[in-house]
């Protein structure tokens, strides 16, 4: 019985928490967003690692929360916007997006599963694949990676006794 219950959260919680997502105001999201990148990739930026994003558009959708933003490198400064032309365009379900930062799951297979969508310009997409796999999941923030691994082991778990 608890099985079913965590794998109906695990299925569900998304579609629950779209609705008090879409109220948050942008401002708060993407102020959150922007400090999040700058503190993950500051080194990045830094090395010349994200010159790829320079004034191009990544826009990211997690189709079960019906979030979107789009992201760039201006100034050597990662800027989140809420509409923007996307270069290249990477969206995903939460749970398999949360599995890919984990590294729990690997983004080709979900791309070849279509769970993962990429469309749009194939060399950036190519470039920003090639970014998130070098990510040290060890240089993360660590309030971030330990609630990602959290979040990844109760996605699992309750993807193992669906």
């Amino acid at each position: 019985m608890l099985h079913k219950v965590h794998s109906l959260l695990v299925e569900k919680t998304p579609d629950v928490l779209s609705k008090p997502l879409q109220m948050v105001p942008f401002s708060l999201k993407q102020k959150i967003i922007e400090q999040l990148l700058q503190a993950q990739f500051e080194r990045s930026l830094a090395d010349g690692d994200l010159d790829f994003l320079d004034n191009r558009w990544l826009k990211i959708e997690v189709r079960d929360l019906q979030l979107v933003w789009f992201i760039s490198n201006v100034n050597n400064k990662l800027i989140v916007s809420r509409s923007e032309i996307a270069d290249v365009c990477f969206s995903g379900n939460t749970n398999d997006l949360v599995l890919i930062a984990t590294r729990r799951q690997d983004p080709d297979t979900l791309f070849f599963q279509r769970k993962l969508i990429v469309e749009g310009d194939t060399e950036l997409g190519l470039c920003v694949k090639n970014l998130m796999d070098s990510i040290d999941l060890e240089s993360m923030p660590k309030f971030v990676r330990l609630g990602l691994e959290n979040l990844a082991n109760f996605i699992e778990a309750g993807k193992k006794s669906h």
